[in-house]
């Protein structure tokens, strides 16, 4: 078969193959092109998720007649002034995008310069071109793209539902929008306004933010922590969510370069290498970056949709991306998401409860008048909406049943105490299957030292330990709930990363060498890490087949139970392979021996000890999480708690 050249109608649609896959590519590369003018404002209209109709107006600089023809041909650009594709300093450059959609489409284009008397239209059909005709528009360009991908047929079977199409539609306009703060975008779909975001103004930091806030949610901007940093020409902005606030996917991560939105696999490695430390392996930060570079150190020409980038040098990327994240998350301190104490404030508020079942026993005497009973609709102190029951109020002893009534809870152990049928002992109150006198008196807590009182601390004052397991401090503000073990567990984990730097883990000889038995696979793994397992401070020998000799531990974890820990090296180390070194898995390892070492859930802590563990949080970074992710104290504040009883 003889080589011939292929018509250019052809070459545009193969052309659309690769740079419009889909409605929301065609909406990129026009929203893209608005911005690129100038624009300060792009609205964004679409029907049945963009296959029927695409329309988009901006307020920028324009196009004149002689322009709108050569901005349909094909590589006709108007950002390449240098002819480098090395320097380029704007979203869109290749020219292929209007050519390519109007070779799949009915595309129409009416642009109007400033300044100029009047605006000129030109249609392109199914890549037929016609002559610019004059038309009615304001100032700005309006490109209106009808039945993508009609030319094309086998595409369009390709594509998705319109609710599907449309969300694509979205989350690039929300992209674009992280990047451009300071324009204002509107999508609506069949008259239905989606999204709308007015302009940002004020200092860039603040303006990207709040544009961040209103896209990514409010908990996001308020447990935002700021990313500035500068290295050899490269600049690293944004915010990134505290440890604390994660998701089960990467959804809502946004990495951007010079403006641009990217998915680069560089970039999102530094990213979990920054949170490796304080993340589970299934959760993912919330988090937005831009980064910005001499576009001669980027090369945003390898990819059809520009979707990749490559850098020159990328170990300078990674090593700013990791190292800026970790001293951010450092300079958080303790600091834990406020979604934590909003979470348990949502667990504390009652359920709707009726009728108890049978066998609970009525309110005796009623309530006073005027008042509703607890049962009744209004719920306790009138602070919750809907309260504990719904309707009129029910006499004495009349109860409605409700379709499933939790087991033996607080409100029927009140009920079954109030109850005649079921006396008590004068002077006793049962709380959790315990009688406490009334005379018990609270201990006696240690004076507060002079100068600054202990509530004024960001984490208070302990007041009391709950379950051995929880401590209940007062802040100046409101309470905190510390999970004891959980606290400690990190505390001892920096403390092991910092003596490593230091150089090396001090140790503790063991009066009795502790003899642990396993299988033999497991001990021979261990032992061949045991040089690796001795810089970190545990001393191991072989001891016959399928057991090890504990000789040394580190003095840091105190009296660890040993047997557990090795045994959990030993699995741990079975997951991790023989691909890596102890020092390159440094996080897991640590990990592992600091959970052994910290304090145990279920050991009694004097308010000394107590108020010790919490003015080391304070002073130690990321001690807002343990090591495996979950937050270790829970703020709860003045206000929100007075909320809970209707007081406010």
């Amino acid at each position: 078969m003889p080589i011939r050249m292929l018509p250019d109608t052809l070459v545009n649609r193969i052309a659309a193959g690769e740079v419009v896959e889909r409605p929301a590519a065609a909406v990129k590369e026009l929203v893209e092109n608005a911005i690129d003018a100038g624009a300060t404002r792009i609205e964004v209209v679409v029907r049945d998720g963009g296959k029927s109709l695409i329309t988009i107006t901006d307020d920028g600089c324009g196009m004149t007649p002689e322009e709108l023809t050569l901005a349909v041909e094909r590589h006709a650009t108007s950002k390449l002034p240098s002819d480098d594709l090395l320097d380029i300093r704007s979203l869109g450059f290749r020219g292929e995008a209007l050519p390519s959609i109007g070779a799949v489409s009915r595309l129409t284009i009416t642009s109007r310069p400033r300044g100029a008397d009047s605006a000129w239209a030109i249609l392109v059909d199914a890549g037929a071109k016609g002559a610019p005709q004059p038309a009615a528009l304001a100032q700005g360009t309006r490109v209106e793209v009808r039945d993508l991908f009609a030319a094309v047929p086998a595409r369009l079977k390709f594509l998705k539902a319109a609710r599907t199409e449309y969300d694509h539609i979205s989350d690039c306009i929300e992209r674009l929008a992280m990047a451009h703060p300071g324009v204002a975008f509107t999508l609506a779909d069949e008259g239905r306004s989606g999204l709308r975001l007015g302009a940002c103004g004020g200092e860039p930091a603040e303006a990207r933010l709040a544009r961040l806030g209103a896209l990514m949610g409010r908990d996001f901007q308020d447990n935002a922590i700021p990313v500035d940093a500068l290295r050899e020409g490269v600049r690293l902005s944004g915010w990134i969510g505290l440890p604390t606030l994660h998701r089960p996917t990467a959804r809502h991560q946004h990495l951007f370069v010079n403006g641009r939105p990217v998915r680069d696999k560089l970039m999102v490695g530094a990213v979990r290498g920054a949170y490796m430390d304080f993340l589970p392996r299934d959760r993912h930060p919330l988090l937005a970056l831009f980064l910005e570079l001499d576009p001669q150190e980027v090369d945003v020409n390898v990819h059809p949709a520009k979707a990749e980038v490559r850098f020159r040098d990328q170990a300078l990327v990674r090593g700013l991306i990791v190292g800026s994240l970790k001293h951010a998350l450092a300079e958080a301190g303790h600091r834990a998401s406020s979604t934590v104490g909003a979470a348990t404030l949502d667990a504390f508020r009652p359920e709707t409860l009726a009728t108890p079942p049978a066998g609970a026993y009525p309110l005796p005497g009623g309530t006073p008048a005027g008042r509703p009973s607890p049962w009744e609709g209004g719920g306790f102190g009138g602070g919750f909406g809907g309260g504990l029951g719904q309707g009129p109020a029910a006499g004495f002893g009349e109860y409605r049943q409700p379709s499933s009534y939790p087991p033996r809870g607080l409100a029927e152990q009140a009920v079954a105490f109030q109850s005649p049928f079921a006396p008590k002992p004068m002077g006793q109150v049962p709380l959790s299957g315990l009688d406490v006198a009334p005379s018990a008196r609270p201990p006696e807590y240690a004076p507060e030292p002079l100068g600054r009182p202990r509530e004024s601390h960001p984490l208070g004052a302990a007041r009391a330990q709950v379950h051995n397991n929880y401590i209940v401090a007062q802040t100046s503000e409101g309470i905190v709930i510390v999970d004891q073990h959980a606290a400690h567990e990190r505390l001892v984990y920096e403390r092991m990363k910092t003596a490593l730097l230091e150089g090396g883990v001090k140790r503790q000889a063991l009066l009795i060498p502790e003899l642990v038995e396993m299988d033999e696979s497991s001990a021979d793994r261990l032992l061949a890490r045991a040089p690796e397992l001795a810089e970190l401070g545990l001393v191991l020998e072989g001891f016959g087949a399928g057991c090890v000799m504990v000789r040394e531990v580190p003095a840091l974890l105190g009296q660890a139970d040993v047997k557990p820990l090795v045994q959990d090296l030993a699995e741990e180390l079975a997951e991790l392979g023989d691909a890596l070194s102890l020092k390159e898995r440094l996080e897991s390892v640590c990990a592992t021996m600091a959970c052994h070492g910290s304090v145990r859930s279920g050991r009694s802590l004097n308010i000394e000890e107590m108020n010790a563990l919490l003015r080391q949080m304070e002073a130690t970074p990321h001690s807002g999480q343990c090591n495996h992710g979950r937050p270790t104290y829970v703020e709860l504040k003045l206000s929100d708690i007075e909320r809970l009883f209707g007081r406010r």
